[in-house]
């Protein structure tokens, strides 16, 4: 086995589960506030699915933010696609492979047909390539095939509130 080939070996062997726990750790360890999950849960009562957009940037804890049953997530066809899909699959994921610059028509016809057969599609409409949180057209498209609502969704944080330590003397 060459250097280059034993590295790739470690790295998805190790990288995924460790991956999944860390994502798993900070779901715990932090308070996780949502806002404006009335509208999705509405859609979910109705029988409805959707199509779930996010940032490229912003998809570390998207596994712990999903609300419904069934998901399948575009991913690019990529190593570090292959990375992401070993991780998102330990927690009940799908994933469809492909992206605008290897194998977007067959993974787009894909998402159509299993977002029409009533499961949920996640994508990341910027890629990996960006323009960074500009959108292109696939969302959209993919919307107007199966007729399933977009729904943007994002994940932030910020540094707790800490107190100044001080000497007193």
């Amino acid at each position: 086995m060459t250097k280059s080939g034993l590295l790739t070996w470690l790295k998805m062997g190790f990288l995924p589960p460790i991956g999944a726990w860390v994502i798993r750790t900070l779901g715990w360890a932090i308070r996780i506030r949502t806002e404006g999950s009335e509208s999705v849960d509405d859609l979910y009562r109705q029988g409805k699915r959707l199509i779930i957009a996010f940032w490229h940037g912003r998809q570390l804890m998207m596994p712990l933010a999903y609300r419904g049953t069934e998901a399948y997530i575009l991913i690019s066809q990529h190593r570090d696609g292959e990375l992401i899909h070993q991780i998102v699959s330990r927690f009940g994921f799908q994933s469809v492979r492909g992206s605008t610059t290897r194998g977007g028509v067959p993974a787009l016809r894909h998402l159509i047909r299993l977002g029409r057969a009533g499961v949920d599609l996640v994508v990341t409409p910027d890629g990996p390539k960006g323009p960074c949180q500009v959108a292109q057209v696939g969302a959209v498209q993919l919307a107007k095939a199966t007729g399933l609502p977009i729904v943007p969704l994002t994940f932030s944080c910020s540094k707790k509130k800490s107190f100044a330590v001080g000497i007193i003397s």
